[in-house]
């Protein structure tokens, strides 16, 4: 089993999910906000995401780290490593709650986690999927060095597959 890790950069801390995260994962994901992921979802279904991104951990040795403003403590969104029968590839996800979009965050919570992927766990491959009206996701995607792969198997037959390595 891998230790669940807590990343650190310049602003942000990546820790571990814990309860009181639920409140506000809840929201995002029964909004309009999470319809690049297939929502919105019930609470029955963003209780079942929620467990399974923490449970992922304990399965494949990645999952969700939650994004902390450092300085603040306030948890500002999530990053995730995603595995098992849903995904093809490993795959790198994120999102950042609406009150902080536009300051980096998820980019450079991104790219801690592709480190530690490639770096630490040394993952085989990894991939992000997404929607493909999800410009702002696709435009990260690139920005982190991702290539568009449109030979690559996914979960969806309409999300684009962006492949970091």
């Amino acid at each position: 089993m891998q230790p669940i890790p807590t990343l650190t950069t310049a602003r942000l801390t990546l820790r571990p999910m814990r309860s009181e995260d639920w409140a506000a994962y809840r929201r995002l994901m029964g909004s309009e906000r999470a319809q690049y992921m297939g929502g919105p979802f019930s609470d029955a279904a963003a209780w079942g995401m929620f467990c399974s991104d923490h449970a992922q951990w304990d399965l494949f040795g990645c999952g969700a780290l939650m994004i902390d403003e450092t300085v603040t403590g306030a948890c500002v969104g999530q990053v995730g490593i995603n595995a098992g029968p849903l995904f093809p590839e490993f795959e790198l996800g994120w999102f950042v709650y609406p009150d902080v979009e536009g300051r980096g965050y998820a980019r450079e919570a991104a790219e801690a986690m592709l480190r530690w992927a490639k770096e630490v766990r040394q993952l085989p491959s990894l991939v992000s999927y997404i929607d493909p009206a999800n410009a702002r996701s696709a435009g990260l995607a690139v920005r982190l060095g991702a290539e568009l792969d449109p030979k690559a198997e996914r979960p969806s037959p309409d999300d684009l597959v962006y492949r970091h390595y």
